[in-house]
């Protein structure tokens, strides 16, 4: 890595665009921190992947998207938060609706690209479906959903005149991903994985192939790559949790890589946060396993109505904020019985009120929204 060349600037008049080399090619890793910190993120990754055969996974792939997408829909300047992630649109402020909306759009695009891993391969057409889905009626609707863009782009500044960075040309992009696609294809390539998709990540950002939406398909890339692999059997890790609380040195490492030519720093960056999210991971599903336990003892007290008791409960793993008729549609029972139960649940604390009204009043799984904050 030490020989990694990022690329070259190129005039196109009155500025400078980046025109980066190719990823597709023979890589030597000599940096043994490197390969020491890639050895634990590959361990500390199977041991989150474990979860999905222990666990009832299904149960928790929700929670897992919807953390990874307000996370990385906050590293663009959204608000919603995770409880707000899965209310209704009538149940969210006008002012914040926006944000809520683009937040599902990204839960929407990873369930999408997941499925369409079944039957196409980690690719262009794959990534440009999943760009699609990402701006659908929010705020970028306009700069070509689902199209490579025919214009030149730039990140920071207000123009291309103070910009700090400025990707490659638009008539490249094709070359480019194309390039990303057989790298991420080449099966006959040594390189690990895990420092594979580190570089397409990398190089993706770089190329900057979208008019709007390259952070979130970006970062959404990396989980998708990893369960195309068998690395992930699903969604479970939410990276951008790390880039969100790392900004500055996630954007930093990113530019250094261009400026000095120094990957070997932003892989470190970026296998630390694999690392670290893993464990995270891990602890949140040993959290929850201990969270079903207690959960098992309470719902005992519920005598007759523990049957009902626990379907409200299997549901809140998926959905964590509700309201009564949601619990009426869940048992199927009468009102008043639902009330009741409505009020127990309450009374053990296994629901807390958050809405704070008097009517339509909202109820969070608080202590499972707990293990995720």
């Amino acid at each position: 890595m030490k020989r990694f060349k990022a690329g070259h600037y190129v005039n196109q008049g009155y500025y400078k665009s980046f025109q980066p080399e190719f990823i597709n090619r023979d890589w030597q890793i000599d940096d043994m921190q490197l390969l020491n910190l890639l050895s634990k993120a590959d361990r500390y990754l199977g041991r989150l992947d474990m979860y999905s055969e222990y666990v009832h996974i299904d149960l928790y792939i929700r929670m897992h998207i919807a953390k990874e997408a307000t996370q990385s829909s906050k590293i663009e300047g959204t608000q919603t938060n995770m409880e707000e992630a899965f209310l209704d649109k009538e149940e969210i402020s006008m002012e914040k609706r926006d944000d809520w909306e683009e937040v599902q759009n990204y839960i929407s695009a990873m369930n999408d690209a997941v499925k369409q891993l079944h039957t196409l391969p980690f690719s262009s057409r794959l990534i440009r479906q999943t760009h699609k889905i990402l701006l659908k009626g929010v705020r970028g609707r306009h700069k070509q959903p689902g199209e490579y863009r025919t214009s030149q782009n730039w990140i920071g500044g207000a123009s291309l005149n103070d910009a700090v960075f400025i990707p490659p040309v638009h008539t490249s992009i094709a070359d480019l991903m194309s390039d990303i696609e057989k790298f991420a294809n080449d099966e006959l390539n040594p390189l690990p994985d895990l420092i594979k998709v580190g570089l397409i990540h990398y190089q993706f950002e770089t190329i900057h192939p979208f008019l709007d939406g390259n952070g979130r398909v970006g970062r959404l890339l990396i989980t998708l790559y990893l369960v195309n692999k068998g690395i992930l059997k699903q969604p479970i890790l939410y990276l951008s949790d790390y880039f969100e609380r790392n900004r500055v040195l996630y954007y930093d490492n990113l530019m250094r890589a261009r400026t000095h030519n120094d990957i070997n720093q932003w892989l470190k960056f970026f296998l630390v946060g694999i690392i670290e999210i893993s464990k995270i991971g891990v602890k949140t599903f040993d959290g929850i396993l201990q969270l079903q336990r207690n959960l098992e003892t309470k719902l005992q007290s519920f005598g007759s109505r523990a049957s009902e008791a626990k379907k409200v409960v299997d549901y809140l793993y998926k959905q964590p904020v509700i309201d009564a008729s949601r619990i009426e549609a869940i048992t199927g029972k009468s009102k008043a019985t639902n009330y009741k139960l409505l009020a127990d649940l309450e009374k053990l604390e296994i629901l807390k009120e958050v809405s704070g009204g008097q009517r339509n009043k909202l109820y969070a799984f608080e202590e499972y929204l707990d293990l995720y904050r």
